[in-house]
Order: structure tokens, then C-alpha cells, then sequence
């Protein structure tokens, strides 16, 4: 152990463990994937990724927020679709149609298992949609908060833990979890789980970007 090493926390270097396992992993399957410790590190890397000039859009997630990368990219030289600047759904249903034509899509995650599958759950399927097909690059930001053991645990935190706490966001849904903060595989009208999205692999290879971040992001 190296004395930088000593003056880690040992979250911190499990978290630096973790994130070179799961760089291999995602490697294998066909991602582009970089570690950044601090979100702080994660905005800038960011930033050198996506080139000036794209045209780029996003769904409704916190953890691209929450390190300010939205807020970055809506003042730098680039061409934004947010959906957060319109306030009817048609408007809001335009802008998740234009993602398919974005050079980049940016996205958190739900769950990530150890080996490098990703899952995400969805309410309308515009993210995963997007995610999937349509845009030149997608851009994942991954807190390690994220990480799972294996292909189980990922779809359970996402239903379980995910799903319930955003559900919490939206004042006008109404479903069991948002009672109990518990997933009751429920059939509401107003669940958000209508669309699993299990990702073996990025395809074609290097279209997904996952960066892994070193602090808690999003839910």
C-alpha cells in the first residue's frame, strides 16, 4: 500500500477495487468505461468526452443532475433538447422523439451488477428506449452506490429501491410503494415500472459510455 493509498477512506479504495473490476467487465462487453472518484472529477471527464457543437438530450435522471453536468452543457456550446424547458406533453413528447436523433444521450442507471449488466426501469420507456437505440453515443453516469452483486440484486435495487424513490418525486402518482416506501409488484395506472431494460453488452461496440463515479449519485 502506497502512502497516497493510506490516505484513502476505505470506502474510497474499495470503491477504486471495485471501479477496476468493473471497468474489465464492461470493457469485455463491448463499453467505453473510465473512473472519475469525485463527481467533481466525473463533470469534467464528462465534458471531455461529449465534443462541443453536439446536439444532446437526457430523461429525468438525478445523478447527471446532481453533479451539474445538465447545467454545464445548457451553458456551454452545445445544441440541448431538455425536456425540463417545455411544460406541455406534447412538447415534452417532441423532445423525447428528437433524442433518437441526438449524437449524445445521457442517462444514469438504476443498477449495475458486478460482472457489468445494466438494468433500468422505466416508466413511459422513452430513456430506455433511447438507451437502446437512436442516438450516435449514450452517456451513462454510475454512482457506486449503484453497483450490485449480480443480475439479481441489480433488478430487485432497481424495483425495490429505485422505483420507490422516485416514485416519491412525482406529486401526482399514487401507488403502493409511495405509501410504504415497498415494492408490491403492483399493476397501478401510475406505476413507473412498466419497462425493465436488461443490457448484456453495448452494441455496436463503444456506443455506450459508462462513468463510474466514486460517490453516492442519484437513487
Amino acid at each position: 500500500m502506497t502512502m497516497l493509498d493510506e490516505k484513502k477512506s476505505p470506502r474510497e479504495l474499495r470503491n477504486d477495487l471495485l471501479a477496476q473490476k468493473l471497468i474489465k467487465n464492461l470493457n469485455m462487453r463491448h463499453y467505453d468505461a473510465y473512473y472519475c472518484p469525485t463527481a467533481k472529477e466525473a463533470l469534467r471527464k464528462a465534458l471531455k468526452i461529449i465534443p462541443k457543437g453536439c446536439s444532446i438530450s437526457w430523461g429525468g435522471s438525478m445523478s447527471i443532475r446532481d453533479m451539474g453536468l445538465t447545467e454545464a452543457l445548457k451553458n456551454g456550446d452545445y445544441q440541448v433538447f431538455d425536456r425540463d424547458d417545455v411544460t406541455t406533453q406534447e412538447d415534452k413528447a417532441r423532445i423525447y422523439r428528437k433524442a433518437f436523433e441526438c449524437d449524445f444521450y445521457l442517462a444514469g442507471v438504476n443498477a449495475i451488477s458486478e460482472d457489468g449488466i445494466i438494468v433500468n426501469i422505466d416508466s413511459n420507456g422513452n430513456r430506455v428506449a433511447a438507451i437502446t437505440f437512436g442516438p450516435e453515443h449514450v452517456l451513462l453516469v454510475v454512482g457506486m452506490n449503484k453497483v450490485c452483486q449480480d443480475i439479481d440484486a441489480a433488478v430487485k435495487r432497481a424495483r425495490s429501491t429505485a422505483a420507490p424513490i422516485n416514485m416519491a418525486r412525482f406529486d401526482h402518482n399514487q401507488t403502493p410503494c409511495k405509501t410504504d416506501g415497498i415494492c408490491h409488484n403492483c399493476k397501478s395506472p401510475d406505476s413507473i415500472c412498466n419497462y425493465i431494460s436488461i443490457m448484456r453488452m453495448s452494441h455496436p461496440a463503444k456506443r455506450h459510455i459508462v462513468l463510474l463515479v466514486g460517490e453516492n449519485l442519484g437513487y
